[in-house]
């Protein structure tokens, strides 16, 4: 398929518009076209893939998945299980409140909470398919190591009382796990990727037209000068920046690579699209609904320092 979608963008590029080879506005409108199709296509592919083995795992079951556990095991757990069990952030209170009134420990929650956006399974595969196994498994180990660093820093805090009152106070029912047919979990997959692909199209084609303008506009030396391993304030300049943003990893995706093809450190660049998608602006302000502002400095604090310290680390080591 991916030879398909080079051919079309060739097709449209080079003969329809009758664009010349080397140009500003040729690069950067082949870029948009090959990756608008390739990165909606693994999307639907991967989400549809994804969905029907999360119909296995709804969020009761999940919670029955962390409590009870040692807090270190609870916190490896929780973090691979926000790898296969990606919520959104608006998913993010009624989630909390069930695993702290189910008796999960606060830090363990936090590696779930952590985790679920960061190490983004759509991501995942689209990193493989761009860049390779190594950046792939580069990308979710890291994160892995930053949702269970994190969770087991806030653990040990002891900041039960950080968060909102009523949480405790909520008793949520025992939901039966239904057992569906193949059928069922076929239409749940099918009805939710068609449901995410409507929510997210417009932002993967926004994201890509910026990955398309950096590609074909940016200057060869100007990010590597600026967000290259010769400058030390690249990485945390990069999470500053993420923080605000608001996308998923996958939507994050044609900007990196856009910014990876023009020089940008491997490290700086994996720091800018961890702190987009575990430190958005969105989750924390609706995250401020169950948790006291101390509480949530801590969330931000820890995960700014261990995104900027391993961007650093795979600045020196790639």
């Amino acid at each position: 398929m991916i030879v398909v979608f080079a051919w079309i963008a060739d097709m449209i590029v080079y003969r329809w518009m009758n664009l010349s080879h080397g140009e500003h506005l040729t690069e950067a409108l082949h870029f948009f076209i090959y990756d608008v199709q390739k990165i909606l296509f693994l999307l639907a592919v991967i989400i549809y893939a994804v969905s029907f083995i999360r119909s296995f795992f709804p969020p009761e079951r999940t919670k029955k998945m962390l409590s009870h556990k040692r807090e270190f095991i609870g916190n490896i757990v929780a973090a691979l299980l926000g790898v296969v069990t990606p919520f959104c952030s608006c998913s993010a209170v009624p989630l909390f409140i069930g695993f702290v009134e189910s008796g999960v420990p606060l830090g363990v929650t936090f590696s779930f909470l952590i985790a679920s956006p960061m190490v983004n399974e759509v991501a995942l595969v689209l990193l493989f398919g761009l860049f390779g196994w190594k950046i792939a498994a580069i990308y979710m180990g890291t994160g892995l190591a930053v949702a269970v660093a994190g969770g087991m820093m806030i653990g040990r805090a002891k900041m039960e009382d950080q968060v909102a009152d009523y949480v405790y106070q909520i008793k949520m029912p025992e939901v039966e796990i239904a057992s569906l047919s193949w059928r069922q979990r076929h239409d749940y997959a099918w009805q939710y990727t068609q449901d995410i692909i409507k929510k997210v199209w417009i932002y993967v084609i926004v994201a890509i037209g910026i990955g398309g303008l950096i590609h074909g506009y940016a200057p060869e030396d100007f990010l590597v000068r600026y967000a290259g391993k010769d400058n030390l304030f690249a990485v945390p300049l990069a999470v500053l920046i993420g923080i605000p943003l608001y996308s998923n990893a996958a939507g994050t995706i044609p900007i990196v690579h856009a910014l990876m093809e023009k020089g940008m450190a491997m490290g700086t660049v994996l720091a800018f699209m961890m702190a987009v998608t575990a430190l958005s602006l969105p989750e924390i302000i609706i995250l401020k609904q169950v948790l006291k502002p101390k509480l949530i400095g801590l969330f931000v604090g820890i995960n700014a320092l261990t995104i900027t310290f391993v961007g650093y680390l795979f600045n020196a080591i790639l």
